[in-house]
């Protein structure tokens, strides 16, 4: 009985999702922005005891967690690894849990720590003794390194052309400022969307924030949010010293990246808050010269959509950014891409960080459209199309910046730029009475 009607609930949760995919024209003349598409749900047809939903995640300096789901509830959470094809000569046991919402009961979810692991190297592995072999590629040992950022993901037709998209050249570590399933309490749609990235994220390790697609609240019944992100996309905050999965931070090859929670407190009192500026303060720029923020709402908008979300976490937080001369910020959350200058208090500063939005994954929600006229001098490039960036950190001076659109079947770059690091700028470090700016220390020199 319980599940026909989970089965029901299901059908019913899905149907209606459909209706809120249609597209929207375009009033843009010189291109034709291509409407919303359909919701993809991807099943699983094979055994119950085999691993589904894999994807990686970096933890520490060397190791990397891998994360699956069984429907065998027995399955263990073990994880068989090692350098040549079907030869494994390492093995690892971890942790598993699972959660209940409404009538929906989760698989097993297996979650295991493998290393130490060496840099730039493919390893094959196979999840719960059993199944197919997968593999994925760890980090590079020093520069260059290269990031996809990819916002408000989703699973349509739209999320399929930017996984293949960003599928067709090679990357390191892909970033996500927020909102992966668009489940919104349909539970199934998480088990979807785990499915659907899977060949991905199996490959290289996704790194997450949650947005609010992830709150998942019911007043009273589900008062407390994110049950099926934390359970399903656990990230190395504890590695980091935070005290939530909502945020935390890591280093990889030159560079500290730092994910903040929209959606969890934020001002001077909050444990996010003190998080932040403890570990900012321990960041080294001699050995991570580029320091990357994600968060989910944007605190630096000038589309139409979602409007002043973002402000009061900027109000509360810009000035440690500002400090610790961050530089770039990307956020999700408007669907759309957009791009500004180095800023400080809505003032352009080039001690600021480079601010960009990039919520334009391929969500089921459609574009949003319209943007604030006449534009802001402070955004230098801004457009509605769905698409996926490309940070590039060349060395501890120079990155490239790379928006690259999805045109239909095909990737356009429609908007690059050069980017200098502020650890080595002597005038933003004199700001802070610094002789001179930090001396980068490559990572086979430590």
């Amino acid at each position: 009985m319980e599940k026909s009607l989970h089965a029901l609930i299901t059908s019913v949760f899905f149907f209606l999702l459909q209706f809120t995919s249609q597209g929207y024209a375009s009033k843009d003349e010189s291109y034709s922005r291509p409407p919303a598409r359909n919701i993809i749900f991807t099943a699983h047809h094979g055994l119950e005891s085999e691993a589904q939903q894999v994807h990686v995640s970096l933890v520490g300096r060397d190791h990397m967690r891998v994360t699956w789901i069984t429907d065998d509830k027995h399955a263990p959470s073990t994880v068989e690894y090692g350098k040549q094809p079907g030869t494994y000569n390492a093995m690892a046991t971890g942790d598993h849990t699972s959660y209940r919402y409404f009538f929906y009961s989760s698989g097993k979810i297996h979650h295991v720590k493998i290393g130490p692991l060496e840099p730039g190297t493919t390893y094959y592995y196979r999840c719960g003794g059993s199944g197919p072999e997968l593999s994925f590629k760890t980090p590079p040992a020093t520069l260059p390194l290269e990031f996809v950022v990819i916002g408000d993901l989703g699973q349509t037709g739209w999320t399929n052309s930017t996984l293949a998209h960003v599928n067709s050249r090679d990357y390191d570590v892909l970033l996500l400022p927020g909102d992966l399933s668009y489940a919104d309490t349909n539970q199934p749609l998480w088990d979807s969307f785990g499915r659907l990235v899977e060949k991905y994220a199996s490959q290289r390790p996704w790194m997450v924030t949650e947005g609010n697609h992830e709150t998942e609240i019911f007043p009273i019944i589900q008062p407390h949010g994110f049950k099926a992100y934390n359970a399903r996309w656990l990230m190395p905050y504890e590695e980091s010293n935070s005290s939530s999965n909502l945020y935390y931070s890591f280093n990889v090859v030159g560079t500290h990246v730092i994910m903040l929670g929209s959606y969890t407190d934020f001002d001077e009192h909050s444990q996010q808050y003190k998080w932040l500026e403890a570990d900012l303060g321990s960041i080294d720029r001699k050995k991570t010269p580029w320091v990357i923020v994600l968060l989910h709402a944007p605190w630096y908008n000038t589309n139409n959509a979602h409007q002043g979300e973002g402000e009061s976490m900027r109000k509360a937080m810009e000035e440690l950014l500002y400090k610790a001369r961050v530089d770039v910020v990307f956020a999700g959350h408007v669907h759309a891409y957009e791009r500004f200058a180095r800023i400080y208090d809505n003032k352009v500063d080039p001690c600021g960080p480079v601010y960009i939005t990039i919520g334009d994954g391929g969500n089921r929600e459609g574009l949003a459209l319209t943007f604030q006229n006449p534009a802001s001098p402070l955004s230098l490039y801004r457009e509605a199309s769905f698409g996926h960036g490309r940070l590039r950190i060349m060395d501890e001076t120079r990155a490239h910046w790379s928006w690259h659109r999805n045109n239909d079947s095909n990737s356009f770059s429609a908007d690059e730029v050069w980017l200098d690091s502020i650890s080595t700028s002597t005038a933003c470090w004199a700001i802070d009475d610094e002789k001179e700016p930090p001396k980068f220390i490559a990572n086979d020199e430590l």
